[in-house]
């Protein structure tokens, strides 16, 4: 029929006059973009109107290996557009350092995304929220109330240390088995930060706790990964797999942050802070008491409860997945873990487990650390820094609100690292053994206004989970069973396949379990 025809023939002609303004309005913002920086800035990628430099950036690489691969044509910084977003992908550590520390308050900015509006409530959290007074006051909040659970500690290391033996108790009942470590290591670190978020912590098995392990997978694998629907917004309009389950799991996760949120409400007490989100709602209900809108400092419902599980999410995620690569490391290099091993014998022996206290005296270990921190950063992208107003990098002009991506591998720069795919946890010891790091680009949880929040608890988690489990165990590839795979998974964080583990009694502590169960 006419009529139809008539529908169909304006339909088309709206998409042509969309395609064309958006044509005419991709060739004048690179045209002023390009004159307003002149020669001065760094090299693009190709790029088409509407989707950018996206056909440049197909590749069966990871995102992080590809940018580190492009330098070789683009040199170590330059830009692409990923649709209608120009972005700036930094390699080197002196552009690094200027966007996180010289300039750290310009390129303090997040950019809005679909998916990281869903999972932050358009953007109530502190690690994808944009930087404004509301954020700078909320972290500061944050961060005196973690100062209570802070680096020497005893709460904090008592928690620790509980959790650890717990681990060490399940891989001695597991013995013989080829045993997936992943959910062990993920209980106990979930269980650290629930004490210090909510002050419980869950048995092996418990169903809220595998709930728990679920969602959070499901956000791992779907959020701020620059999908299309990131790049382009309005194709959220159609069905799309990965949002569905961002949504889900978004779901699950807020009513059990509710429940948390809801009985801390029920049983707070003015007189007393047991976690974080009591003292999250002492906060509130005094600016509440003062008059002050609590919308204005960022003290909502919904402001605490993104807070709460934004530490939750990244605190249990990052470390546990430093862990596992660990793990897998000392799997692949038995001398390093026989020499940590050594190490641990000599300075504390069996008569007593490891402890804050012991950090100094066990050097090898922390070098073996902080070879996997940089040997396989958790997050291989930093979140990326948008410029709040317009700025300059290396004396080329960045506009206003242009991202910049910060590789991690930069630790890679043979620049400033020798041998670098090789694991060799000796590069962080001096010539009096003493730990040091040898290159100011290594830069693990970031840096400057934007470093990561939960460092100092990471690096106390990694230091006493480790150095419990291989004082008591040795940690073996299981017969029949292949070495874990080492590329990993990218993702908001930088994921390893899953793999199996033999966790072998060492003879010390065999023999003393053996003794103590005759007695």
């Amino acid at each position: 029929p006419l009529e139809h025809f008539l529908t169909t023939m304006e339909c088309v002609l709206f998409i042509l006059l969309v395609v064309t303004v958006a044509l005419a309005v991709f060739i004048l913002k690179g045209k002023i973009e390009r004159a307003w920086a002149g020669d001065r800035s760094p090299p693009s990628l190709p790029c088409l109107p509407v989707i950018g430099s996206l056909l440049s950036l197909r590749s069966e690489l990871m995102p992080h290996l590809l940018f580190q691969d492009l330098q070789k044509k683009y040199g170590a910084t330059y830009s692409l557009w990923m649709g209608s977003h120009h972005v700036v992908v930094v390699n080197n550590y002196q552009e690094a350092k200027e966007v996180l520390l010289k300039k750290g308050k310009t390129f303090a900015g997040r950019a809005r995304t679909v998916t990281t509006d869903l999972l932050t409530r358009d953007g109530k959290d502190i690690a994808f929220a944009n930087y404004s007074p509301t954020w700078k006051f909320h972290r500061k909040m944050v961060h005196a109330a973690l100062n209570m659970f802070g680096e020497g500690s005893a709460p904090v290391e008592k928690i620790i240390c509980r959790e650890a033996s717990s681990m060490c108790q399940t891989l001695v009942d597991l013995q013989g088995t080829a045993l997936d470590l992943a959910p062990e290591l993920t209980r106990a670190v979930t269980n650290v930060v629930c004490s210090l978020c909510f002050s419980n912590s869950y048995q092996r098995g418990d169903p809220e706790f595998e709930a728990m392990l679920k969602y959070s997978q499901g956000i791992v694998d779907t959020v701020a990964k620059d999908s299309l629907v990131d790049i382009f917004p309005w194709l959220q309009i159609f069905p799309n797999e990965d949002l569905k389950i961002l949504k889900q799991c978004i779901a699950v996760r807020d009513d059990l942050l509710q429940k948390k949120y809801d009985e801390h409400k029920a049983s707070y007490n003015d007189g007393t802070q047991r976690d974080l989100l009591d003292a999250l709602l002492r906060a509130k209900r005094s600016s509440e008491n003062n008059n002050t809108l609590a919308h204005d400092v960022g003290l909502t419902d919904d402001h605490l409860l993104m807070t709460v599980g934004d530490i939750f999410g990244a605190g249990v995620e990052t470390t546990t997945t430093v862990l596992k690569w660990a793990i897998a490391y000392l799997i692949h290099h038995p001398q390093v873990q026989k020499k940590v091993q050594e190490e641990l014998d000599s300075k504390i022996g069996m008569d007593r487990h490891p402890t804050l206290s012991d950090r100094g005296n066990l050097p090898y270990l922390e070098a073996t650390i902080r070879e996997v921190l940089r040997i396989r950063p958790v997050s291989p992208l930093l979140i990326p820094h948008v410029a709040l107003s317009d700025t300059s990098m290396t004396d080329a002009p960045v506009p206003r609100p242009q991202k910049a991506k910060l590789a991690q591998y930069q630790h890679f720069n043979t620049k400033h690292w020798s041998k670098t795919s090789q694991n060799k946890a000796g590069r962080f010891l001096d010539e009096g053994s003493r730990v040091y790091s040898p290159s100011a680009s290594y830069i693990p949880f970031g840096a400057g206004i934007r470093v990561c929040l939960g460092e100092t608890l990471a690096k106390m988690e990694l230091f006493l989970f480790l150095s419990w489990i291989l004082q008591r165990f040795t940690l073996e590839v299981p017969p029949d069973q292949p070495l874990p795979d080492l590329q990993g998974k990218f993702g908001v964080v930088l994921q390893i396949q899953k793999y199996h583990v033999h966790a072998r009694l060492r003879n010390a502590w065999a023999e003393g379990l053996a003794s103590t169960s005759r007695s």
